[in-house]
């Protein structure tokens, strides 16, 4: 090996060592579990404040494991229904954001190459914009037949069999129609970011991106998912990644507990997924639904006095 790639590669090491001497490993706590997954846990003080983050790493090529997802229809349950609906697999995370009103999820959910739910590509505006629509794309993250991820910018509707998939971000296309039509999508792309169908076995939405290529790169502007600086605003976090060697990555932060756990910024969450030699990876639901339950047992606490707020879709880690 040449002396400077050798170089490279220490420097490397020792740097993903020290990012990790914060963690604690806690498998013990949580057993049964395969020795392809890793449950890990951090107390030390993020940007100066309390905070509590738990991590899960499991190996995608491990075919002892099956990665999968699961909706409620018309209905919302809690994680730990969701454990009990489905025959307590090892793991059960929140993902999607969703509407209170009708218990629906906005943005996809893939399962066995099945669309259970779809993007939700139209924004109404307000004041003098009241009669135009903006239309962002979406980040989701999926995995392949091969045991692969992927993270991207999606396309969904309810006629196609697979979504439309780019690699890079897009600015909301703004017109005064309700609807985004595959059409229009199609037009405002740019020839370097040309879409490709996104088969993937098993995928979950949420927004905005957080790391791509291995750097902090936050999509929000492109996805409006948070009003001005709100990304600067620490809550619960919900986050999912995966790393260059094959490891999918699931962070969860408790927050709004003060002087206990005050959560993250998205930046920070997007910090510590890195930290994890995370090669892309973004943002799910948090707040109140931030949730992460393994073998059943929760991880951090909710934010919500009641407890585990329900939640229309979850992402699930099962026996195979």
């Amino acid at each position: 090996m040449p002396k400077y790639i050798f170089l490279t590669v220490l420097l490397f090491q020792n740097f993903y060592i020290a990012a990790q001497s914060n963690w604690v490993r806690m498998d013990s706590l949580y057993t049964p579990l395969p020795s392809s997954m890793e449950v890990w846990k951090s107390i030390a003080p993020v940007g100066g404040r309390p905070s509590i983050v738990y991590l899960v790493r499991a190996k995608l090529s491990d075919p002892e494991l099956l990665f999968t997802a699961d909706t409620s229809f018309k209905r919302r349950l809690t994680p730990s229904q969701f454990f009990e609906k489905n025959n307590k697999p090892f793991l059960v995370a929140n993902t999607s954001f969703f509407s209170f009103v009708t218990h629906q999820n906005l943005n996809v959910v893939i399962k066995n190459r099945k669309q259970l739910s779809y993007q939700v590509h139209s924004i109404p505006g307000k004041g003098r914009d009241t009669l135009t629509w903006r239309h962002p794309l979406g980040s989701a993250i999926g995995i392949k037949k091969n045991r692969t991820a992927d993270a991207a910018w999606i396309f969904t509707d309810s006629i196609s069999k697979y979504p439309l998939a780019v690699q890079a971000p897009v600015m909301p296309y703004k017109d005064s129609q309700p609807t985004l039509s595959k059409k229009i999508f199609l037009s405002i792309l740019q020839s370097k970011n040309k879409p490709k169908p996104w088969k993937m076995e098993t995928a979950v939405g949420g927004g905005p991106m957080l790391v791509q290529n291995g750097k902090v790169a936050i999509a929000n502007e492109e996805e409006l998912k948070f009003a001005g600086r709100a990304i600067e605003d620490r809550h619960p976090r919900t986050a999912m990644g995966y790393s260059a060697d094959g490891w999918l990555l699931i962070l969860v932060a408790e927050g709004r507990h003060p002087g206990k756990a005050e959560g993250l910024t998205l930046r920070q969450t997007a910090q510590l997924l890195i930290d994890w030699n995370c090669w892309e990876g973004l943002n799910l639901d948090g707040g109140g639904s931030s949730a992460l339950l393994i073998n059943g047992k929760q991880t951090i606490t909710p934010s919500d006095k009641e407890g585990e707020r329900a939640v229309p879709g979850v992402f699930l880690i099962k026996r195979n």
